[in-house]
């Protein structure tokens, strides 16, 4: 058998109220979009949702005029032993064997990855991280999580998870220090640093210091009105995430960080992150360019793409 490169990929970014499914053509090494479509996400029901998958895609191999290859955007992750979906937003998913009903389903060749490793692989080809040696695409909206590329390739490690730093849990002289309380995570433990450095989360620190809870838009906007409160919650948010990324830059030292999410378009991360960051890194360690995303919500399925184009050429690599 041989594994022949295709001209073209979909590219399928879910998430918890719409799927969007972008089918491109790949020419002369870059991929040109030729149909979009987006639908309201099936949130309880797993077969109208793997239905509406197999619609998406024959809508989209219409659109190209041949079957493509498909990459799969999943929020949450996969159990790698149980191959069983976990800690994911549509509910129609949690527990379920997701991977073989899509192969089931498509009948083809498939890539998953999460949701956020798909920003990342889409920042760093084409980008905001395009030319970078290695990049790290932090996803800051209703969760936190990231993906890291190298050479503008996606490096998932073994369990498929590398750069869930959500999940990483805010050390208790943090907590201590800016007094805060330990949450329960939906992921089965308890303090990780999403359910603070989230948009719910900067709601919920904006609770816990007096507030109201407000949105994080409503919240920066107090804050620069001379809201004492809105303005604390932001210097503590902002303490937490430079805690966050310069673990990051420690463990990792990407060349760049790019933000995405929600909480991304929130100017001044940009402008103090760099120096918060400072104050978590010991002498002689400089803080790489935070930079803002070049595709917003939009590089979803673009990295989803990408990420299917990446595996079938390390197929077609291997073969040969």
């Amino acid at each position: 058998m041989t594994i022949s490169k295709p001209g073209a990929y979909h590219g399928v970014d879910i998430g918890g109220s719409k799927i969007e499914l972008v089918a491109y053509h790949d020419t002369d090494g870059q991929l040109v979009e030729a149909h979009r479509e987006r639908i309201a996400t099936p949130g309880t029901d797993f077969a109208a949702f793997v239905q509406a998958i197999q619609e998406l895609v024959a809508r989209g191999d219409a659109a190209l005029g041949q079957r493509a290859p498909v990459g799969i955007g999943l929020p949450g992750m996969t159990d790698s032993a149980s191959g069983r979906q976990i800690s994911s937003n549509v509910p129609a998913l949690n527990g379920r064997l997701v991977l073989g009903a899509m192969q089931q389903a498509l009948q083809r060749q498939l890539a998953f990855g999460n949701d956020c490793q798909c920003f990342a692989l889409s920042e760093a080809q084409g980008g905001a991280a395009e030319g970078q040696s290695s990049m790290f695409g932090a996803i800051i909206g209703t969760g936190a999580g990231g993906g890291f590329c190298v050479d503008g390739r996606l490096l998932r490690g073994r369990n498929g998870i590398a750069g869930e730093w959500g999940h990483w849990l805010l050390p208790a002289p943090l907590m201590t220090l800016h007094g805060l309380p330990v949450h329960d995570c939906p992921c089965g433990r308890r303090g990780c640093m999403e359910r603070y450095v989230s948009g719910p989360g900067m709601s919920q620190l904006h609770r816990h210091f007096g507030g109201d809870g407000a949105a994080p838009l409503a919240i920066v906007a107090r804050a620069s009105a001379g809201c004492t409160t809105a303005a604390h919650t932001l210097a503590v948010h902002v303490d937490l995430l430079a805690h966050a990324m310069a673990n990051l830059v420690l463990g990792l030292d990407p060349h760049v960080i790019v933000l995405g999410g929600g909480l991304s378009q929130l100017s001044h991360l940009y402008e103090q992150l760099p120096g918060a960051m400072h104050r978590h890194l010991f002498a002689g360690v400089q803080v790489p360019p935070i930079l803002r995303p070049a595709f917003g919500d939009a590089g979803g399925a673009r990295g989803a793409a990408l990420l299917a184009k990446q595996q079938l050429s390390r197929e077609h690599h291997d073969f040969h």
